[in-house]
């Protein structure tokens, strides 16, 4: 499967008690779709995936697959630092009608270079399903260096990766690499430009869970070879991608949707609420952006 455009990392929204609200989740499918959005990736790292149960989890992926009814491609998280669990949960994905699962890096145990290629290769094996490997050195505690991207490459169910390293010389060596069948997905929006400019195809991105139809017309200029359009757009948006990280993600989205109401500002431990100090910097970009006061039929 190719994977070319902005999938939304879906942001999950809860009730005061701290139980999913359901509610909020299909009015923010519904708006994604409405605004014409590529894909959804629900229970990645701006779901808050660390802090729900198992069971919760899947819940929300079944939830996101069943409201999207195959109006586009939803890309599930279902990666774990044990192979076996993620085995089992990719498994489920699969089950609900998932298109693609989001496999991140190992995260914690830190494995070997040998250890993230088996990792992978047995979940890849495992579960005939497309799998978007994620490499996230910043959360994982380590890189998923080139040599061994390309070994996975070369499986026939892992399609494409979501880079955040971070390292726009590790992107551009594996660009030039990589099979013309493997897609490279930026994991950071303030990267997807320049990434997508090296033979990128694509965002998964934060900020489309606020803006979905901007970052969609940012990439696709960039995708068209429109340089000039999408250099202009990326300036434009680039206070709120810088906005984005603040604080860690998902806590300034959540912030800035709760802004125009369409999540409470509710996070589950060890994930709180900003302070006021940086509360202020994101809502003065925000204002000076004037996306506040811009409201949609889904959300009043």
């Amino acid at each position: 499967m190719r994977l070319k455009g902005v999938y939304t990392a879906l942001v999950t929204p809860f009730n005061k008690d701290g139980s999913v609200d359901w509610e909020s989740l299909k009015n923010l499918v519904e708006f994604q779709i409405d605004e014409k959005i590529s894909g959804l990736a629900p229970m990645g790292t701006t779901g808050e995936s660390p802090t729900l149960s198992h069971e919760d989890h899947m819940k929300v992926v079944e939830f996101v697959v069943k409201q999207s009814a195959g109006r586009v491609p939803v890309i599930a998280g279902s990666g774990s630092n044990c192979t076996d669990e993620a085995i089992r949960m990719t498994k489920l994905a699969k089950d609900y009608g998932a298109d693609v699962s989001l496999q991140v890096a190992p995260y914690y145990n830190k494995p070997s270079q040998e250890g993230f290629y088996r990792h992978f290769m047995a979940i890849a094996d495992a579960v005939d399903i497309p799998l978007l490997v994620y490499n996230i050195p910043g959360r994982s505690g380590k890189n998923i260096e080139n040599s061994t991207m390309l070994k996975l490459a070369k499986h026939q169910n892992i399609c494409a990766v979501k880079e955040a390293s971070g390292n726009i010389a590790q992107v551009m060596e594996l660009a030039a690499e990589k099979p013309a069948d493997f897609d490279i997905l930026s994991g950071d929006d303030n990267l997807g430009l320049p990434i997508i400019a090296l033979g990128g195809s694509g965002i998964v991105s934060v900020a489309s869970n606020l803006i979905p139809s901007q970052m969609e017309e940012l990439v696709k200029a960039a995708l068209a070879g429109n340089m000039m359009k999408a250099r202009e757009l990326h300036y434009k948006l680039l206070p709120l991608f810088r906005a984005e990280f603040i604080d860690t993600n998902p806590i300034p989205i959540k912030y800035m949707m709760s802004l125009k109401g369409m999540v409470k500002e509710i996070y589950r431990l060890p994930l709180c609420e900003m302070s006021k100090e940086n509360k202020k910097q994101v809502k003065d970009v925000l204002d000076k952006m004037e996306l506040i006061s811009k409201f949609t039929k889904f959300f009043k």
